[in-house]
């Protein structure tokens, strides 16, 4: 397989556009031609068609380079557009030199140099565009060995408005179609700036966590031991009760640094499992369950028959948007699953409290902003999973609460590695 770098890619991409330009250069050379010689008989009127065609053919020839074999650098395409300008210009030396109306027509690869190649290589291309120019001042040849200066004042003033009108056009769609790709292009590039910029960031913050749950692991063994012996020490039934929370709480702890380490080998192998829907969310609410017992979390009675791949990043993202909801509205949250169009799928967490602040509403997990209650990493990083996986994270904010849609692929479009039934 033949990689190929970005300015390749680039010069492959304008292969089409300079094809056009030039087999539009060459049929306005012909045109000129056959209505110069409806007027006045040209003096090198064969060897300026000759010329003509060998452009239109160089051109033709020059796009399966492009397209096939792309230069490695911009030296090969600026070679190319003075090639451009020497057989422009000896196609005017033939006709008239810089009498000729059609003399703008060097102004052409000019303008696409300047798109294309390095500033320097612009430069130089623009003074050898004058250079010719100057060349045709100083040496021209007649346009015709007769006397018609009626019918050449009537021919060039006619001239200067068709070249001046095909330029124009070629222009337009030339170079103003590259202008918009290399546009494109840069807004391609800034969005995969700011995603690399994000992705530091989650890199970051996910060793920093990787750090933490490692130290944690020898102080929660040993709080586990002390919960035995203070058990054997004391056997008080009242401390018992005590005794017992105090133990579940430590395994729940062990249990989230475990599934923290979990999450960070997925994501290091990239691996899914594809889960229904409704398996999907029964996972979801056993895990809530376990974080908060009482919270008066509605999950949805009936879920749609679709599949979704998953992984625990997501997960917890989701009990990420739930803690959330439930710091803001400790009386009622509500979760459902919808079906959408486009092999979609779409979760939607509700809550009745006083809505995002407008830090967050204007950057949704965009950025890491400061939150009194702590939620700006955890959107941050909610945001950050759920486009990993190809989905979208969506607010909404009204006088009953606020509602977050997370939009997320089906399992059948999202790339999934493995399949549990």
């Amino acid at each position: 397989m033949e990689w190929l770098t970005h300015s390749q890619t680039g010069f492959q991409q304008a292969a089409r556009y300079l094809l056009g330009m030039r087999l539009a250069v060459a049929g306005l050379q012909l045109v000129a031609l056959a209505v110069a010689e409806t007027v006045i008989a040209l003096a090198y009127g064969a060897e300026a068609l000759i010329l003509c065609l060998f452009y239109g053919v160089l051109a033709v020839l020059g796009w399966l380079w492009f397209t096939r074999r792309p230069p490695q650098s911009a030296i090969s395409v600026s070679a190319g557009l003075a090639l451009d300008l020497v057989l422009i210009g000896g196609w005017l030396f033939l006709t008239g030199g810089y009498t000729n109306p059609l003399v703008s027509l060097l102004l052409l690869p000019i303008a696409v140099a300047i798109i294309l190649v390095p500033l320097s290589q612009s430069m130089a291309l623009t003074l050898a565009g004058i250079g010719v120019y100057t060349t045709l001042i100083i040496w021209h040849t007649p346009i015709t060995h007769e006397h018609h200066d009626a019918n050449l004042a009537q021919l060039h003033l006619a001239g200067m408005w068709v070249t001046f009108a095909m330029t124009a056009a070629i222009l337009l769609l030339v170079v103003g179609a590259l202008a918009r790709r290399l546009g494109q292009q840069q807004q391609q590039l800034s969005s995969i700036r700011e995603t690399r910029l994000r992705d530091e960031q989650i890199i970051s913050m996910g060793l920093s966590a990787a750090a933490v749950a490692h130290r944690l692991g020898t102080p929660l063994n040993t709080m586990t031991l002390l919960v035995d012996e203070i058990r054997a020490a004391f056997p008080d039934p009242s401390l018992a009760d005590d005794l017992k929370l105090m133990e579940k709480q430590l395994v729940l702890c062990s249990e989230h640094l475990q599934q923290l380490s979990s999450a960070a080998v997925q994501a290091k192998t990239a691996q899914l499992e594809t889960l229904t829907a409704e398996s999907w969310i029964a996972r979801l609410k056993e895990s809530a369950t376990l974080l908060w017992p009482a919270a008066p979390i509605d999950w949805p009675g009936v879920v749609p028959d679709c599949r979704v791949a998953v992984d625990a990043t997501l997960d917890q993202a989701i009990l990420n948007l739930l803690a959330n909801a439930l710091t803001a509205s400790p009386s009622w949250v509500a979760v459902s699953v919808h079906c959408a169009e486009n092999n979609r799928i779409e979760m939607v967490v509700e809550d009745h409290g006083d809505g995002l602040e407008d830090d967050f509403q204007k950057s949704l997990g965009e950025q890491i902003v400061g939150s009194e209650n702590g939620m700006g990493v955890g959107l941050f990083l909610t945001n950050a999973t759920i486009q990993r996986l190809g989905g979208t994270l969506k607010a909404r904010v009204d006088q009953q609460g606020t509602t977050m849609i997370i939009d997320l692929p089906a399992a059948e479009t999202a790339g999934v590695a493995r399949d549990h039934q």
